[in-house]
């Protein structure tokens, strides 16, 4: 059921990703646009790496065990950079640039605490979905996992944050894209909170790994879902407006005819 919900996942994203596409190469040095194709194609990636399949094809061809976690953690850190230059776009201002490269710079640090934390620890016994808390106390490999949830869990919070106070202040399809981006990135934050949790029982000597194999795969999915809707909605609003507007164009032509 999880590599189910982790592909419909990436294809919908994806899907998204295929739709904005256009846009960017017509616009390709529009950074709100590089953002959103980012955010939409950096999340497809991580379903797709966290997919049980794909994990033991990785594993399997790298001959290393466990090397599709570091990399899955990789792409979730690269998503939660693209999330916070995209609020940091939205919200605009005079310093933009440099508050995006400081956020890069930081995400840019956690991938390479990922990479070092994972090359310092012991993971031999591949485990292709409860890897977190099976692994979570095992030195350095629980630093690993424990970094990469805090990093997402503040890039979707402010995400989130940020998404429904700018709702409240614009009306439309932009408001219900917001709306909608905001809901997805409060499952999202679901997602590492039940993680971080199952986590948190494995070190007081309880079992909860049943939370982040079927809990957190669905709150994921959930909000991949909100996330590619309140996308595409206001795009989707506005050629509906564009069509309407045309349309009552060529009607009040008809006279000429």
């Amino acid at each position: 059921m999880n590599s189910v919900i982790n592909y419909l996942s990436c294809a919908a994203l994806w899907l998204g990703l295929a739709v904005k596409a256009p846009d960017l190469l017509r616009h390709r040095h529009d950074p709100y646009l590089r953002a959103i194709c980012a955010v939409l194609g950096l999340a497809g990636l991580c379903f797709l790496l966290g997919a049980p399949p794909t994990v033991g094809a990785v594993n399997r061809l790298s001959g290393v065990p466990n090397l599709a976690a570091p990399l899955t953690y990789a792409a979730i850190t690269g998503y939660c950079a693209a999330s916070q230059v995209l609020v940091v776009h939205w919200r605009g201002g005079p310093r933009v640039r440099s508050t995006a490269r400081r956020w890069t710079l930081a995400y840019a640090a956690v991938v390479l605490g990922i990479g070092v934390a994972f090359a310092l620890g012991d993971a031999p016994v591949e485990r292709r979905t409860d890897l977190d808390t099976y692994y979570a106390t095992t030195p350095f490999i629980a630093e690993m996992i424990v970094l990469y949830l805090v990093a997402h869990l503040t890039a979707v919070s402010v995400t989130t944050v940020s998404a429904l106070r700018w709702a409240r202040q614009v009306r439309g399809g932009l408001r219900a894209g917001l709306l909608l981006l905001g809901a997805g990135s409060l499952c999202g934050a679901g997602y590492s909170v039940v993680k971080l949790v199952a986590v948190g029982a494995r070190w007081s000597g309880h079992d909860w790994s049943a939370l982040g194999t079927t809990v957190s795969p669905a709150a994921a999915g959930l909000g991949a879902l909100l996330v590619v809707v309140g996308v595409l909605v206001p795009l989707a609003v506005s050629w509906v407006g564009e069509w309407r507007r045309a349309s009552r164009a060529y009607v009040r032509l008809e006279p000429l005819e």
